[in-house]
């Protein structure tokens, strides 16, 4: 495996209502990874649990390291708890540690985007983090509701769109597809 460093990271962002954010952004470390690159994954929202379809691909794979934060079940907007703030605010700080370490080249925020719409975390604080980013350091950040002023600030924007999805048909996710 060679190892390379990245001249110019950039901000992306993967967002919309359509599928496949955050499989994008894990593509991207699969491929990062695959040249060398060393990234860090910070999942938002989320518990271990669940994300041990991807902890269970990504554990194996070398370069890539992850921490998920997240209480128990979903967050619900209109129901905010303490858990929920200390968790998005337990992942940010991991992520803004890990992309001032010097250790990673690519660091991915999961669902940073609606932690932020959802209150968790003050959109400035990402745009301070933004400001903050190492000229080498590619920061990715996912999840619907991307506030305007993070899209303004980012380099590059992706909007998934929802054109047909099994789930206006009453079909749930699927395990191993899904989640």
């Amino acid at each position: 495996m060679s190892s390379e460093k990245l001249e110019h990271g950039m901000v992306s962002i993967f967002t919309g209502d359509g599928k496949g954010k955050t499989s994008a952004a894990i593509g991207i470390a699969t491929r990062a990874a695959g040249h060398g690159l060393r990234v860090f994954i910070v999942f938002f929202m989320k518990a271990d649990n669940y994300v041990h379809g991807e902890r269970t691909s990504l554990s194996s794979i070398p370069n890539i390291k992850f921490e998920s934060f997240g209480g128990k079940g979903w967050v619900d907007k209109n129901n905010i708890n303490s858990e929920d703030i200390e968790q998005a605010k337990q992942g940010f700080n991991t992520a803004r540690e890990s992309m001032l370490s010097g250790e990673y080249d690519v660091v991915i925020l999961d669902e940073i985007n609606p932690a932020v719409f959802f209150g968790l975390i003050p959109a400035d604080k990402v745009l301070e983090l933004i400001k903050e980013k190492p000229s080498n350091v590619e920061l990715i950040l996912t999840g619907r509701n991307a506030d305007a002023r993070v899209v303004q600030a980012a380099d590059m924007v992706t909007e998934m769109l929802a054109i047909k999805h099994p789930y206006n048909n009453g079909i749930q996710a699927r395990r191993g597809i899904d989640y």
